[in-house]
């Protein structure tokens, strides 16, 4: 009897000697997987740390990223998707300093008029003779062709001059038929009421295109992503868009919101903080944000999906490699049913919005 126990007590201590060394040969092999993840990572996108302690570090952000993106996705019950992109070995903390550039407005200028509400509720053609009594259902601005290729600040927070480039270049292709890749390294270097590489306001810088006449093509003043200040006034002359003011949309009327998109793209604020937003793939985000706005995009549509999920189409300036391919839809909020909203909207898409008038 004793001897048949000793022998159970064996086997007992076989199997589970052989499944620790199972789950220790699986744990190896995930960092194995994670390790050769990296360096793949690494080479994509170029990147070189400066000695094997900061690789380290890197390395451990980078595992803890991957991690988080695909737990996210094995649950798969959200209305988006995450993905590894070239944002994966910073922290968050580091991504927003690095990547973010909104700065809240204190004053209100003198072009942000009061009329920009009756501005929006006067008839007004966009395309397919849209007015404000018959805003369409959806709207897709690049199919109009008001919209440029999607550009990369790079580690300049100098999205305030993106998005409103990007305003620009939507309304002056509406008017005049010309779709013209416009300069934000001028308003780095030559708006200096704001702020170049760092938080700036957009209303600031629609000012500046109208008081300086104009603004120039990317081509004739190119992006270095420097914040050096030192403005190339020839090239700042050579103007090939002009405009002759802005308007500033009420906070939280998301109805005159959706109306402006409705005629032409418009540059708002966005709070892009947590892991979630830095990792965003496609889809619907829904995901966790706040309403302390701290970055600028562009809203170039809007539509609703096949489920029912209404969402904003946004231009970002963080290259090709986030969202979708640069661009992110996002959920289109608005509390009212009835009447005007007063919704601050996802991520307070709806607290700050301007467009340009020409």
């Amino acid at each position: 009897m004793a001897f048949e126990q000793n022998l159970v007590m064996i086997f007992i201590f076989i199997v589970l000697g052989i499944l620790a060394s199972q789950a220790t040969s699986r744990a190896s092999y995930k960092a194995n997987s994670i390790a050769d993840k990296h360096e793949q990572w690494m080479a994509k996108h170029g990147r070189i740390y400066r000695d094997s302690k900061e690789k380290e570090r890197r390395f451990a952000i980078f595992k803890k990223n991957v991690e988080f993106v695909e737990k996210f996705n094995s649950e798969g019950n959200a209305t988006y998707t995450l993905s590894v992109n070239k944002f994966s070995d910073m922290t968050n903390e580091e991504f927003l300093r690095h990547h973010a550039g909104f700065k809240m407005p204190t004053t209100v200028s003198s072009s942000t008029t009061s009329s920009s509400e009756d501005q929006l509720s006067t008839k007004q053609s966009g395309p397919n003779n849209t007015t404000s009594d018959d805003i369409p259902a959806s709207i897709d601005w690049r199919e109009h062709g008001a919209v440029t290729p999607i550009k990369d600040q790079g580690k300049c927070g100098a999205c305030w001059a993106f998005t409103v480039v990007a305003a620009v270049e939507g309304i002056t292709k509406i008017k005049t038929g010309k779709l013209i890749s416009l300069s934000e390294q001028q308003l780095v270097d030559c708006d200096v009421q704001n702020n170049g590489c760092d938080a700036s306001d957009i209303d600031v810088a629609f000012e500046y295109i109208k008081q300086n006449g104009g603004i120039a093509k990317e081509k004739n003043y190119p992006y270095r992503g420097n914040n050096n200040k030192k403005c190339n006034a020839k090239k700042e002359s050579q103007h090939a868009a002009k405009i002759t003011g802005y308007r500033t949309i009420p906070t939280q009327r998301y109805d005159l919101l959706l109306m402006a998109v409705s005629i032409q793209p418009v540059s708002v604020a966005i709070d892009v903080q947590g892991d979630a937003f830095q990792s965003y793939h496609k889809g619907v985000f829904s995901g966790s944000c706040g309403h302390d706005v701290n970055h600028a995009v562009t809203i170039i549509g809007y539509g609703t999906n096949e489920d029912g999920t209404k969402y904003w189409l946004v231009k970002n300036s963080w290259g090709l490699d986030w969202g979708d391919n640069g661009y992110m839809k996002i959920l289109r909020a608005n509390l009212s049913t009835t009447g005007p909203s007063l919704s601050e909207g996802h991520c307070g898409l709806n607290l700050y919005a301007y467009y340009p008038t020409a």
